[in-house]
């Protein structure tokens, strides 16, 4: 779990929320265990055991001496022959060490004189009820006396009359004698009814406080996760903008967008159960537990038997279901590079007839997506059923211990029912956090796929870096030689180039001869492997990269647009540029002449991948930036490869305008863009083989020759 416990960094700074998360599911838990336990005063009164008052007065003396007493039932007290059963406290419990313990009270006493309420004569009765409320209620004395009859060897009843020492009372004693006030004593029919309202009446208050607080735990979860979701997207697609291209070239764009949407939603959803299920349910089933334990520990203690399987079994599947996880991550990203790749291409596909190719292709990748997707599902479906039968077990075991205490009469028939809710209810929470695990793994996976982003280097930048001047001397490629990442063979071996400023440097060659490659090298899209490039005798890799960069400008054979107005795509390289600005770079670029045209002019919002203008218009578009810029040095890869024929004189009129006293390199095929170069580099696998004007070329490099009859003059 230690990439999901890297995105604390983003949930902390809401620490204000954690606290409001922390206390909703403290008080869901309580308050939900208070609406289960309020079944036993119910069962109470409507059962006809002993009503609240009698109920209240026995837990506070079992707290205080130590002491359980039977509890008669309805048969019990309408029994002619056991008429004693009203006047009497049959004791069936003593706690050890407690002070009935020490008093030396045992199982079976029948307590019939307390505090006050004691006999001095013959033919004096004093109902159970009034002695409970005796030893319940007094207060300001250490001990109480007991008057109680036992049955000694013989079988003869002896009575004992003796000092009681009064224990502490429970927390809850005050409190609870405040708010039997209101519950009129006695155990008519009237009196029950209205038992039964004020008990109802509370449920319902205490019902509606803990949906007030699931409300703001869900909300307030939901502000946390998402809050912390769109600062993670925010800082990983920030690093990913610094990271070097080689990186995406090889991980493919589509495998780096499906870890900002597929990923990153199993980390919202992970999160969403870690602060909402995570924290309430077992906080549900701990003070479930608690009520049970305060009722009938041992009972409880043999439910809790089957915690420690459950464990085993939910950690087990855990590992599984993170390895699946992982696999249909990948999968995921695989399917949506071929998505993106099939629409892009659908053009392409359709005219060579390739539907079924495709179609075969892309039912490959979601049939794997679906095996990982089965494996998942097999063990979070078993998850649930595997803790529902754990729990039966325990069940079953803690109800037959029950059952026989009730019978033996140790433990009342309402305790009884009342333990079997809480504990059943309590499984029951414990059901529902069955694939917490789960999703806590999936999220885990989700995580560390994002994090492997966040993980990997920036572009490099010298630590003390200096800010390079515009360009005045020269640019010199020393014995470069370079590699692209992953790969051992040398696309650039030991390449040696002078080119002063402001010249116009042409660079042709056969495909994979490394034209574009020695181009991408200038901006540091990629570092040499080895050998220097030095602009004004400084290596460029011992200056910002933002100095360096402000200085280039590049238009590449691939059009690169954005979804934005056309105005602003101009204005991409000056985004303080005045619309004037704009229109002139346009007009340079001849790209005002069909930008004026459009219903929005310039605030025309050009659609994905430039949807809704032709290639030519884009690649002006394009052009119109780079001259914009206004950079000391252009790079101009294939720049007029998608202008139609009529627009490429104007823009070959453009292009030689803004190259005039600026240094430009132009990989071209072009003869009429290549011809009145400066210098012309002739390059061959990965080596320049010449350079020199057209004339010099045509006479002494065989290989310029071939190029300008085959490639130059045909195009």
């Amino acid at each position: 779990m230690k990439a999901l416990w890297r995105v604390r960094k983003y949930i902390w700074p809401q620490w204000h929320r954690l606290v409001t998360i922390l206390c909703s599911a403290l008080l869901i838990g309580t308050l939900f265990s208070f609406s289960i336990a309020t079944i036993l005063p119910l069962l109470k009164v409507m059962m006809g055991e002993e009503g609240l008052h009698g109920w209240i007065n026995r837990t506070i003396c079992e707290s205080r001496y130590g002491l359980s007493f039977y509890v008669p039932g309805s048969v019990d007290l309408s029994d002619p022959n056991k008429p004693e059963v009203a006047y009497q406290l049959r004791v069936v419990k003593v706690k050890r060490r407690s002070p009935a313990w020490e008093a030396g009270l045992k199982h079976g006493d029948l307590i019939v004189g307390a505090g006050s309420s004691v006999i001095r004569k013959d033919n004096v009765s004093i109902p159970s009820s009034q002695l409970l409320r005796e030893l319940a209620t007094i207060s300001n004395v250490k001990s109480i006396v007991v008057q109680y009859g036992r049955t000694n060897e013989s079988g003869r009843l002896i009575k004992i009359e003796k000092e009681l020492q009064c224990g502490k009372k429970p927390f809850y004693a005050d409190r609870a004698q405040k708010l039997l006030r209101f519950v009129p004593q006695g155990q008519s029919r009237q009196n029950k009814k209205k038992a039964v309202v004020f008990i109802i009446f509370v449920m319902v208050i205490v019902t509606a406080v803990r949906c007030i607080a699931r409300f703001y735990q869900d909300y307030t979860v939901e502000k946390v996760v998402d809050t912390s979701l769109a600062w993670l997207r925010e800082d990983t697609f920030r690093h990913s903008l610094e990271m070097p291209v080689g990186f995406f070239a090889g991980q493919g764009p589509s495998n780096t967008v499906s870890r900002f949407i597929a990923d990153t939603g199993l980390i919202a959803g992970g999160l969403k159960v870690l602060f909402g299920k995570t924290l309430r349910e077992p906080l549900k089933a701990v003070g479930m537990i608690a009520a049970a334990m305060w009722i009938d520990p041992n009972m409880t203690l043999v439910f809790l038997c089957g915690g420690p399987p459950a464990i085993y079994a939910i950690t087990t599947l855990g590992r599984k279901i993170k390895r699946a996880t992982r696999k249909s991550l990948a999968s995921w990203a695989k399917m949506l590079g071929k998505l993106t790749e099939a629409m892009r291409s659908l053009q392409v596909i359709k005219v060579f007839n390739r539907q079924d190719y495709e179609q075969a292709s892309f039912t490959g990748i979601n049939r794997r997506l679906l095996k990982q997707q089965f494996r998942i599902a097999k063990v979070d479906a078993s998850t649930e059923p595997l803790l529902e039968m754990l729990g039966m077990i325990a069940g079953s075991v803690g109800l037959m211990f029950g059952a026989q205490w009730v019978y033996s009469g140790t433990m009342q028939a309402s305790d009884f029912f009342v333990l079997l809710i809480l504990l059943g209810a309590s499984a029951e929470s414990v059901r529902k956090t069955s694939d917490v695990w789960n999703k806590l793994q999936q999220a885990n996976a989700g995580a560390e796929r994002v994090f492997q982003i966040l993980d990997q280097s920036v572009e490099p930048e010298k630590v003390g870096a200096v800010e390079l001047a515009p360009l005045r001397g020269t640019i010199e490629f020393e014995d470069v030689v370079f590699s692209y990442p992953g790969t051992d063979r040398p696309v650039l071996k030991g390449v040696n180039l002078s080119v002063q400023a402001g010249q116009n440097v042409a660079i042709v060659g056969p495909n994979g001869s490394g034209k574009t490659t020695l181009a991408n090298l200038l901006p540091r899209f990629y570092d040499p492997d080895s050998g220097r490039i030095l602009i004004d005798a400084k290596d460029i890799r011992d200056v910002t990269l933002f100095s360096l960069r402000s200085q280039i400008g590049m238009v590449t054979q691939q059009v690169m647009t954005f979804h934005d107005t056309i105005a602003a795509n101009i204005a991409y390289g000056k985004l303080n540029a005045a619309r004037e600005e704009i229109i002139d770079a346009a007009k340079r670029a001849f790209a005002h002449e069909f930008i004026c045209p459009l219903p929005d002019g310039y605030d025309s919002i050009l659609g994905e991948h430039g949807a809704g203008l032709s290639g030519g218009q884009l690649q002006r578009i394009v052009i119109a930036r780079a001259i914009l810029k206004n950079p000391s040095i252009l790079i101009f890869d294939e720049a007029t490869s998608q202008v139609d024929a009529d627009s490429e004189a104007k823009i070959y009129k453009a292009i030689q305008e803004i190259m005039h006293d600026r240094t430009s390199f132009v990989i071209a095929h072009r003869f009429s863009t290549v011809i009145t170069a400066d210098v012309i580099v002739v390059m061959d696998e990965g080596r320049i083989v010449a350079q020199g004007q057209h004339p010099h070329l045509m006479q002494r490099c065989p290989l310029y020759q071939s190029l300008y009859e085959t490639q130059l003059i045909k195009a």
